[in-house]
């Protein structure tokens, strides 16, 4: 590799990480910060935070990558510009697009680690996210119950409790349990505590009753009890058949869903999130091009090239918004699927066919010799 390559590429890489790392680090915290409560108010353990939001980071990559890649090529490129460094290279004799030629080469890795997040990490962490959210409800039910709010734990019970205590004695226990067809529960305690079985977790009231009402016939019978101990590790078995979400599937389960009721009802939201994994990655080709084609093309200026900068800014920030505008049209009909390849084509043939414009128009014609 040439130092003409070497040196624009390292001057690209240096800003991609910072713009990467930023940027990922900035959202990740806005995110993470939502679960700080979990640890402070109601004991869920720091492990299990951390592992939590580390799960997110795959997905905040993808996000910020394209974004990433142009931020770089336009910082470095501009940098050099403003440095006479690319009209150096020009009087060597290189043309447009051999000046593009370290950009394209950042493009195409970047490229190829947006679609290695985009079909199987984003995922795969996306999916673990999914399954620890499901842990946390079932093993960690205390990080769920917050004071003066009725809790729902799963579709048939409700828990509400007035106050809780810093060793965790709960005051004013009010359960709901609806999960007999033929009967309603309800439990009213002065205190309690959610302790830990073998087979899930129960709450356990003190100085209470229990009121059960038969649907059918509405016949009521109470019970009062010094101390009683409900059980709700049962819910469990039940939570664990959700239907999993469009984007912690792998692309194969995208396409090609199981013939299941519920699948086939969400089809259409599955091949347009399939479509998106191809599509998204894409962007990060597109965006250089853009940035490269803000830079290379038009005639050089001392005063820099702020305007077409702008410029190429705004096609990044429409192209995001259209992406996502099609990106929602085609989970309602799939006849909109082709847009969504179009958004990310054409301004990449756009950006493409000025640099090589600009290619034509750098080649000197001289008059055959005499």
């Amino acid at each position: 590799m040439r130092w003409m390559t070497r040196y624009p590429l390292r001057q690209m890489l240096m800003a991609l990480v910072f713009v990467l790392g930023s940027v990922t680090l900035a959202i990740w915290l806005t995110q993470a910060l939502r679960f700080v409560d979990l640890i402070v108010n109601r004991g869920l353990p720091v492990e299990t935070f951390l592992h939590l939001a580390m799960l997110l980071l795959p997905q905040f990559f993808q996000l910020v990558l394209p974004i990433a890649a142009f931020s770089a090529v336009v910082f470095a490129y501009n940098k050099m510009q403003a440095d006479s460094e690319l009209v150096v290279m020009r009087a060597t004799g290189i043309s447009s697009l051999g000046l593009a030629k370290p950009a394209l080469l950042l493009a195409l890795s970047t490229t190829a680690i947006a679609y290695a997040l985009s079909l199987y990490l984003s995922p795969m962490a996306h999916g673990a996210f999914k399954n620890l959210q499901f842990q946390i409800r079932n093993q960690f039910t205390n990080v769920l119950l917050r004071e003066g709010v009725f809790t729902n734990i799963g579709d048939k019970m409700t828990v509400y409790i007035r106050q809780r205590e810093s060793s965790g004695e709960l005051l004013g226990v009010l359960v709901q349990d609806e999960t007999d067809p033929k009967k309603q529960v309800t439990m009213v305690a002065e205190r309690g505590a959610l302790v830990r079985g073998d087979d899930g977790p129960k709450v356990l009231m003190v100085n209470g009753n229990r009121q059960e009402r038969e649907v059918a016939s509405g016949r009521l019978s109470i019970l009062y009890f010094d101390s009683y101990a409900h059980d709700l590790g049962r819910l469990q078995q039940s939570s664990m058949l959700r239907w999993r979400e469009p984007r912690e599937r792998f692309l194969s389960e995208l396409f090609w869903p199981e013939n299941t009721q519920i699948d086939q009802e969400h089809l259409t939201e599955l091949i347009a999130e399939g479509h998106q994994r191809i599509v998204t990655p894409l962007f990060c080709l597109s965006f250089t091009l853009i940035g490269l084609a803000a830079i290379l093309t038009g005639d050089f200026s001392r005063r820099g090239h702020l305007g077409r900068i702008l410029v190429a800014i705004l096609a990044v920030i429409l192209c995001q918004a259209a992406n996502l505008g099609v990106t929602y049209a085609a989970t309602r009909t799939l006849a909109v699927v082709p847009a969504m390849y179009a958004v990310v084509a054409l301004p990449a043939l756009a950006a493409l066919w000025m640099i090589l414009r600009q290619r034509r128009r750098a080649i000197p014609r001289f008059a055959p010799a005499e």
